[in-house]
């Protein structure tokens, strides 16, 4: 009951929030040292849980969602640390959902106090509970306990331990819940593996985000611009490397880009994630590479409508293809995304999509930066050869230079 709260915690603008879940700890917290720590503090050490939930309903079908936090010492009057995580209830009834609830926050105070390293923490958060009872899609870490955790590889197992298919977060660092950010904004997104971000990169993101801002009427301040990076993508080398990924990252975030991390190999996958926390304008920014491969039918082989089925799923709410232009190196010619070659049987569709501006052309671009491909950037630099510094921002090249990311070598004395 909102009023009961309120006396407890004060008034608040959202009542299942982040916010609203650190003013409970907070409080409760004060309150137990406050009470027993001269009687008990010197020999005992004391925890606080709280949550926040918005259940399903029989009046409302609305998205079912919770915050968890446990607060704790981990000596007699230590400083506290914490744990707090988001929650995606997707079972169909109340009852189911508040049994997986209460597993889920049993397992929490169960792996707060005997299962301190994070990586086992996040696994066994799911002990007890099916599969596709619930997501852990935000977890943060903090206090003297987890001084070293870096909240951005916390966020990673998330999803490589598959207890969601996406999370976030800001170019601080900071890990965030998706609805905290998305909510009634616009989205841009540019898929890639940043290793590294070159002047391409970044000249696709510029043109498409021109583009998109005219046709949203220039509302910059309502759009979220965002870098995903897939789990497939990361793993590309065989198993996550961990330093591989911070490099990635920190020149991420040096860029002030926020970052999204998923299992979303399908670009439809991916479409139907955003829908589900904005009905504002959505763009996809790619090259001309990635729009050829978005019409291989392969990867559309496990849906029951193939191809169309795939498509009608990802433009359903008009969202837009922003897509960069590529150098054919035979013919040193310019491939637009209205001149690319598709099978036959599939001419229709993709002039249907052009007709009907789903597809884009990012014409205001830098045609130098056409040559510009990631992967001998890393050859250069791995090789000592200054010239990849051409080829990157500069704060990219610093923060390389400075941190030896991707196995950088000094340029060789002539």
């Amino acid at each position: 009951d909102m009023t009961f709260s309120d006396a407890i915690y004060g008034p608040a603008e959202r009542y299942v929030s982040r916010a609203r879940l650190q003013t409970m700890l907070d409080h409760e917290y004060a309150l137990l040292i406050e009470r027993l720590d001269k009687k008990f503090g010197a020999e005992k050490t004391f925890f606080v849980f709280a949550d926040t939930v918005a259940a399903r309903s029989f009046k409302e079908r609305r998205e079912s969602h919770g915050w968890l936090g446990v607060r704790f010492q981990s000596e007699p009057r230590g400083e506290p640390s914490q744990i707090i995580i988001h929650v995606r209830l997707l079972d169909e009834t109340n009852v189911e959902q508040q049994e997986a609830l209460g597993v889920i926050g049993v397992n929490l105070l169960h792996a707060a106090f005997y299962c301190r390293q994070p990586e086992k923490l996040i696994a066994s958060l799911s002990e007890n509970l099916n599969s596709g009872r619930l997501e852990v899609d935000m977890i943060k870490f903090s206090g003297p306990l987890f001084e070293r955790v870096d909240n951005r590889l916390m966020s990673l197992q998330l999803v490589s331990q598959g207890l969601t298919d996406a999370v976030m977060f800001k170019a601080d660092g900071e890990t965030v819940q998706p609805a905290e950010v998305f909510y009634k904004k616009a989205i841009l997104v540019e898929r890639g593996s940043f290793r590294p971000v070159t002047y391409a990169t970044n000249d696709m993101l510029d043109g498409a985000r021109r583009v998109f801002l005219k046709q949203c009427n220039g509302a910059g301040q309502d759009l979220i611009v965002l870098m995903e990076m897939t789990l497939e993508n990361l793993l590309a080398g065989g198993q996550l490397d961990h330093a591989d990924f911070l490099a990635r990252v920190d020149i991420l975030g040096a860029l002030g880009r926020t970052v999204l991390i998923s299992r979303f190999r399908e670009y439809y996958r991916l479409a139907g994630y955003l829908f589900r926390y904005t009905n504002k304008s959505i763009g996809l920014v790619m090259g001309v590479p990635s729009l050829i491969e978005i019409f291989n039918e392969k990867y559309y082989a496990n849906l029951e409508g193939g191809i169309l089925e795939a498509f009608g799923r990802m433009f359903k709410n008009g969202l837009k293809l922003y897509v960069y232009p590529m150098i054919d190196e035979a013919s040193g010619k310019i491939i637009s995304a209205t001149q690319i070659q598709v099978a036959p049987n599939l001419r229709s569709l993709f002039r249907y999509l052009i007709d009907n501006q789903y597809v884009q052309e990012i014409t205001d671009y830098h045609p130098e930066y056409l040559r510009i491909y990631p992967p001998d950037v890393l050859a250069k630099l791995q090789a000592g050869d200054p010239v990849w510094e051409q080829m990157v921002p500069p704060e990219v090249a610093q923060i390389i230079k400075q941190r030896e990311f991707f196995g950088y070598r000094r340029p060789i004395a002539a």
